[in-house]
């Protein structure tokens, strides 16, 4: 991979962490569309981009992060990271290998598109507007939902835990903000993981080159991200989910006439 590509594909987490599409499928998608192996840096790399586009969270609700007299908000955090840390433990070889089958991926985000057609008219009347009004059993249900994206690369870490939070009864925004500020801790575990266990089998990766390339692209995924988290927002507020299912069903049927065309293979 070279620095052109991983500009590229930093963009491409930049722009998809936020919204229900898949990050995780859009990036191995592009891959083959790039020319770019995959290769023990590059799954390192795409999850050290993912944590820097998170971290676009941790600076525009700073004063949410760095208020330490509000302990529970911290408690909620650690409560729904846990099933994701257990779940990604035990499901480690079910995970590596869905995320090297592209059929399986473009398999979920159709399904997954299927069901943002609908989602709106599901959950009707919400009635918690803010993350200070989610309860710790709730945190921990929307982090078991968390868990799903784990297990189906493709559904989205956003589009299952904002939904999992509007069966709970919050409303677009309030579920999309806490996904955020779950975003932050799950992220920053998976990153130190990705990063140690590559050094560890691989400690050539860890050269000049290749944290040059680690650098750029996390630069460029935090700011990309900056200004998709704004976007998403304002945008879920005004229109909901139908239309990011109708882009995931589009893309996922693309992938699938790719993969039949032999592309990348």
């Amino acid at each position: 991979m070279d620095t052109l590509q991983a500009i590229i594909i930093a963009i491409i987490e930049g722009l998809t962490e936020f919204l229900p599409i898949s990050s995780t499928a859009h990036m191995k998608f592009v891959h083959p569309l790039l020319g770019v192996k995959d290769t023990p840096f590059v799954d390192m790399y795409e999850v050290v981009i993912q944590l820097a586009a998170i971290l676009a969270v941790v600076v525009l609700y700073r004063k949410k992060f760095f208020d330490f007299k509000r302990i529970n908000f911290y408690i909620k955090l650690i409560i729904a990271v846990i099933p994701a840390l257990v779940g990604g433990f035990l499901l480690k070889k079910h995970i590596d290998a869905a995320l090297s089958n592209l059929t399986f991926i473009a398999c979920v985000m159709i399904a997954g598109g299927i069901i943002l057609l609908f989602i709106d008219n599901v959950f009707k009347r919400p009635t918690i507007n803010s993350e200070e009004r989610v309860s710790n059993k709730t945190a921990f249900i929307i982090g078991c939902g968390q868990v799903l994206s784990i297990i189906f690369p493709g559904l989205s870490r956003s589009a299952a835990t904002i939904i999992t939070g509007m069966s709970q009864k919050l409303t677009r925004s309030a579920a999309a903000e806490f996904s955020f500020f779950l975003a932050v801790p799950t992220m920053l575990a998976a990153s130190a993981k990705s990063f140690w266990d590559t050094y560890k089998e691989n400690p050539e990766v860890i050269a000049k080159d290749n944290i040059i390339q680690l650098l750029i692209g996390s630069v460029v995924a935090f700011i990309v991200a900056l200004i998709a988290i704004k976007f998403f927002i304002d945008f879920l507020k005004k229109y909901g989910f139908r239309i990011w299912g109708v882009y995931r069903i589009i893309i996922g049927l693309v992938m699938l006439f790719l993969i039949w065309k032999g592309v990348g293979q």
